[in-house]
């Protein structure tokens, strides 16, 4: 058995990212046009994980996109242990810098204007893409080391950055903002002109480690690595990662900053308890909840060929093109639900809201929410799939960068 390659792709990763690119869609249709039904107590929850107000089917409309940024980053560094296969140590520097860079930039202008359609900027988002920008950044350093080295530092930061759950606990400590930037940012606004801020959403340094360990995880995907001990090899390492985090969770002192509870709403929702798990930053339980079925997914996936894995490909093929076209096409979506849902010209802009055309009441339950879901989902696939086969054709250098 051989692995499925097209043009230096790999598919079995490419099927993985598609999968999760498109289930995080649901998570951005959710931020734009969830509507909560005030009339019912259980249905009333702003954070879909709290577990004084929320219901199952929306905890888990939320959980189940837990599963995209972790992997989006951990298989970004692995795309870039397969690069490195074809370029020098300081060629695949001097691309990680040029690539981080540009993400940063991307974060901040196109991406941030898709989540807003805020024309004055009022709030500059710092979220996935600026974390795998600066943790490109900081790996294009890194691969000058020795590859035991890097691994050995992944695992550090990824298995020890929850230290600071007992070191850093008083409050004002933890919102220093170069702390917020490296480790501790739970969505930080800062002002840095008036009347514009900064989010930032993910701490880079946690990322970075799981993008170190991705790297490290693409030498399973070496040409000469053998298929079969690989699955075997991915079936025990997601096994013993998902034994991990259940046997860390159930003795609840490390790992992640909030212990589960028995609940009062009953048995369900300690359940619940139990796989709610911090993100921001993501705890090592949360890397392990989200890691480990991932690795059974590649070891499953490898060898299957069927209109699921070819449709989830083409995603995966073009994540960048996805993920910008999704923010736009979600918000100009919420635009047209705006209008058809009466409001007008005065409620474009909301107080204290930086998101234009999203004021308070507009959207849909669940069950609107899942279809204009795979509505986003279809609509894009037509395009993916065109530009998935135009790379495919083309080497040009741009390319690399999308």
């Amino acid at each position: 058995m051989t692995l499925t390659i097209t043009r230096n792709r790999i598919q079995s990763l490419d099927i993985l990212r598609g999968t999760v690119m498109v289930i995080m869609a649901l998570d951005h249709v959710r931020d734009f046009l969830y509507k909560a039904d005030l009339s019912k107590a259980a249905d009333a929850a702003l954070d879909p994980t709290n577990l004084q107000t929320t219901f199952p089917a929306l905890f888990f409309t939320r959980w189940i996109t837990h599963f995209c940024a972790p992997i989006f980053i951990f298989l970004a560094g692995t795309s870039i242990y397969l690069m490195s296969q074809r370029l020098s140590k300081n060629e695949l520097s001097v691309f990680l810098f040029k690539r981080g860079f540009w993400l940063v930039l991307l974060e901040i202008t196109i991406v941030t204007f898709g989540w807003t359609f805020n024309p004055h900027y009022n709030v500059i988002i710092l979220q996935v893409i600026w974390a795998i920008g600066l943790s490109m950044i900081f790996l294009g350093v890194a691969v000058q080391l020795p590859f035991h080295l890097i691994l050995v530092i992944g695992f550090l930061i990824v298995a020890g950055h929850n230290i600071s759950d007992f070191v850093l606990v008083d409050p004002s400590t933890r919102k220093n903002i170069f702390l917020e930037f490296l480790l501790t940012a739970n969505f930080s606004f800062h002002e840095f002109v008036p009347d514009h801020f900064f989010a930032i959403i993910y701490s880079f340094l946690p990322w970075t480690g799981v993008m170190m360990l991705g790297f490290c995880f693409g030498k399973f995907y070496d040409e000469k690595f053998d298929a079969s001990k690989r699955k075997q090899l991915l079936l025990k390492l997601g096994t013993a990662i998902i034994a991990a985090f259940i046997i860390i969770r159930l003795i609840n002192i490390y790992g992640d900053p909030m212990p589960w509870s028995v609940q009062p709403r009953g048995a369900v929702y300690t359940f619940l308890s139990f796989l709610n798990l911090n993100k921001y930053p993501p705890s090592l339980l949360f890397l392990c909840m989200t890691l480990g079925p991932a690795m059974i997914f590649l070891a499953v996936i490898e060898q299957v060929q069927n209109s699921f894995t070819r449709f989830m490909n083409i995603f995966g093929r073009v994540p960048m093109l996805y993920y910008v076209l999704h923010f736009y096409l979600i918000h100009v979506i919420t635009v047209v639900v705006f209008y058809w849902q009466g409001f007008g010209v005065k409620d474009i802009a909301s107080p204290n809201n930086p998101f234009y055309f999203k004021p308070n009441g507009i959207g849909f339950g669940l069950w609107g929410l899942y279809a204009v879901w795979i509505l986003v989902v279809l609509i894009l696939y037509p395009v993916c799939k065109k530009f998935a086969n135009y790379k495919s054709a083309h080497k040009h250098w741009w390319l690399s960068y999308l």
